[in-house]
């Protein structure tokens, strides 16, 4: 399955919710927990029209949901998504019932309107559709990540199949911006708010889901998802194999003035060159033109072409020259000039080549 990162949405399944605290914990469970078709809602004996990325209910159910046990925490909780422009909610003052709406739902995923009243998602099951720039509403909030918040910011920006990062062929890899392929425990840090040591210790702590990869020199490193869903089983690459796709690229750009780190020199040339290597080591079919195309000047008609050149008497000889012409006139000319017909190329062309 191809996660390519020009998609603006990846795959989230609701048996993989992120664990710990975080505003976006909060929202994917949220989100987990929202209708998933157009249909009616029974909440405490009221039925309740909902939409694709909807949830009706009390604070109670909200509080099940966020597993908070205080009912103002849980609205706090619920205020601070709304701020940040993830939610919307409202509150009916007479029922007392609580709407919330997911913002950037992907309605392309939802299905189509429910025939009966399951509208409402089975825990653990399915997957939802989490948009790549989720987490970018909280570095421009400065906000602090906490760790759901960095498990989610890793998992939006997972790429798989894709053919600027031949990485992504062994294994679904972690990928920030259009030439962040190799990473670095400090702009992580920098990025989450956070010290070197802390982004290592939280690596360390969800190994489970992304695995680490250190590279040799000041490359930084690569980090590996492997709970992100594809068709196979996700088997992470060796050393050998990483170190393969390196020296290839390494090969590929040689005589390419480096600007900047190194780090991103080589970022840059692995989105350049990982369709080079894809094809040479049989993982990608080269791209194979169907029909040749020859744009041909109307109004030109005829053309002399030069023959190659002889030496004649130890002296270089021009065919083409005529007698009164050639800068050498003690020198005879062995042909004259060749007029050639372009049209009558262009026909024999068409015709059989």
């Amino acid at each position: 399955m191809q996660c390519l990162y020009k998609y603006r949405w990846v795959k989230l399944p609701r048996a993989c919710l992120p664990s710990g605290k975080g505003i976006l914990g909060s929202w994917a469970k949220l989100a987990a927990r929202a209708a998933f078709r157009k249909g009616t809602a029974s909440y405490c004996g009221y039925r309740n029209p909902v939409v694709p990325g909807m949830w009706s209910g009390g604070v109670v159910g909200l509080k099940s949901i966020l597993g908070i046990r205080n009912r103002a925490s849980a609205l706090d909780r619920l205020n601070q998504l709304k701020q940040l422009g993830l939610v919307l909610s409202s509150v009916d003052p007479n029922t007392k019932l609580l709407t919330v709406r997911i913002k950037d739902w992907v309605v392309e995923c939802s299905g189509s309107e429910s025939k009966s009243d399951t509208v409402y998602t089975t825990p653990g099951y399915g997957f939802i559709c989490v948009s790549r720039n989720l987490t970018e509403k909280l570095i421009h909030a400065n906000h602090i990540f906490e760790d759901s918040d960095a498990w989610l910011d890793l998992w939006c920006h997972t790429v798989s199949m894709d053919v600027r990062n031949a990485f992504s062929f062994f294994a679904p890899v972690c990928q920030f911006g259009k030439y962040g392929v190799f990473l670095s425990l400090e702009t992580l840090g920098q990025r989450w708010g956070w010290e070197k040591t802390k982004v290592w210790r939280f690596l360390q702590k969800h190994e489970d889901v992304f695995t680490l990869y250190r590279l040799p020199g000041s490359y930084g490193c690569l980090i590996f998802n492997k709970l992100y869903p594809c068709e196979a089983e996700v088997c992470l690459p060796n050393n050998s194999e990483i170190k393969r796709v390196i020296d290839a690229v390494r090969t590929f750009s040689v005589g390419i003035d480096r600007h900047g780190a190194l780090r991103d020199h080589m970022s840059k040339m692995v989105v350049w060159y990982s369709r080079r290597f894809l094809i040479s080591v049989g993982l990608l079919s080269p791209a194979i033109r169907s029909n040749r195309r020859v744009a041909l000047f109307p109004s030109l008609y005829r053309a002399y072409l030069s023959l190659c050149k002889l030496w004649k008497n130890g002296r270089e000889d021009c065919r083409s020259c005529s007698p009164l012409s050639c800068p050498k006139p003690d020198t005879e000319p062995i042909r004259g000039p060749c007029a050639v017909d372009l049209s009558q190329i262009a026909k024999e062309f068409f015709t059989y080549g």
